[in-house]
């Protein structure tokens, strides 16, 4: 007999980590219910996922799905300069997936009769044998573990470790996708089999190409980017920060909510700012978005009966393409000392926790370098290998 055969998991979050999460324990022997506060389906808004062996794995060993169908792949990794010249290029080989569709195939295996919308947990209590998470709506739920990935406004974080902060980077990222069809011949031509970079004073923009909604054909890929560019903290990041509907944001701004001025402008600098290549996918984005960048890292992810993972636990900026692979590799080596433990939940979470934090402190560092270097202090040099994707290191 398995030993978690019989005994119940809670997952709050149904993103990408809280998923991944709910299968492997499902796998485990639990029985397990997913919980998502957003009252609707989820939606990535267009956003794109660089694929590392850590976001690839359920699939690539549980899953029937086969990850050739869910991803596109480039070849090289380019940098251009501002006549579109390439001033860098060496062959490097990288797959991508769009948040919707990767969202969608972990779903399509995890199912949606203990998949919840519309339940915010704002709370939770635990004794020895168990757990019970409180939601807005009035409902509590108990259960012998509870994980919790429910991102970076974590509510859980803010009760096992109320130090953890959200720390402001100094700049956001404008993101957006535009399909690759639309595009110029020349500019697609250039595009499509890399991963590209343009860099400028102050500034820098990574642009791929991923999955569409009809799927990853010719005619169906988008161009992703995020541009990042500096904004000071204070005034004019609140302002920035408020939506058409008069509504104020702190991680995001939706797509179709910015405020057009400030659209207009990042078309306007684009135009002077970028290589043309890249200053035409972002003059063509039909709704760009900003997304806030910002860090922030609890000093515990175990408390008893409860887990953190993913960006609940650790959220650091984009530059190592690592948000998603953080999150999975968590959710897997839990997965690992659950079965190591053989029943003792308590005891497989103190095993797991020491490592995990590591490996968030690690990228922290590494990506609050790669940033500073971009945005403040210019030294940002293309083929620079210290400056490539990985969640454990340049390139792993």
């Amino acid at each position: 007999m398995n030993a978690y055969d019989g005994a119940t998991a809670v997952v709050v979050g149904g993103s990408i980590g809280g998923l991944t999460t709910a299968l492997l324990l499902r796998d485990l022997g639990f029985s397990v219910d997913v919980f998502e506060r957003t009252p609707t389906a989820l939606d990535g808004r267009g956003s794109g996922i660089v694929l590392q062996p850590d976001t690839l794995r359920w699939f690539t060993e549980r899953s029937e799905q086969h990850p050739q169908d869910l991803s596109t792949s480039t070849e090289w990794v380019q940098y251009l300069g501002t006549d579109n010249e390439v001033v860098h290029r060496e062959r490097t080989t990288w797959s991508y997936t769009s948040w919707g569709t990767f969202y969608r195939a972990l779903l399509a295996d995890f199912g949606t009769d203990h998949y919840h919308l519309g339940e915010y947990a704002c709370g939770f209590d635990q004794d020895q044998q168990r757990a019970t998470v409180r939601f807005v709506s009035g409902r509590e739920v108990t259960a012998d573990l509870v994980v919790f990935a429910d991102g970076i406004t974590s509510t859980a974080r803010q009760r096992i470790d109320p130090a953890a902060a959200l720390t402001y980077s100094g700049y956001i990222g404008w993101r957006g996708t535009v399909p690759e069809k639309d595009l110029t011949d020349d500019t697609r031509e250039l595009l499509r089999n890399a991963i590209t970079y343009t860099v400028v004073p102050h500034s820098h923009i990574t642009l791929y190409p991923i999955p569409g909604e009809g799927g990853t054909g010719p005619r169906d890929r988008l161009i992703n980017y995020v541009w990042y560019r500096n904004v000071p903290e204070g005034p004019e990041l609140s302002e920035m920060l408020i939506d058409k509907r008069g509504i104020p944001g702190t991680v995001s701004i939706h797509p179709s909510q910015v405020q057009d001025r400030y659209v207009d402008e990042m078309r306007q600098s684009a135009r002077r700012m970028l290589s043309p290549a890249a200053a035409e996918v972002v003059a063509r984005t039909a709704t760009p978005y900003v997304q806030v960048v910002s860090d922030v890292r609890a000093s515990r992810m175990a408390d008893g009966r409860v887990a953190l993972i993913g960006d609940a636990a650790c959220a650091a900026r984009p530059h190592a393409a690592a948000g998603t692979a953080k999150a999975a590799a968590d959710a897997w080596a839990l997965s690992a000392a659950l079965e190591e433990a053989a029943g003792d939940i308590g005891a497989a979470l103190r095993k797991w926790e020491p490592a995990q934090l590591d490996i968030s402190a690690r990228l922290l560092e590494r990506v609050v370098d790669m940033g500073s270097r971009s945005q403040f202090s210019n030294t940002w040099t293309p083929g620079d290998p210290s400056l490539r994707f990985g969640l454990y290191g340049p390139g792993r």
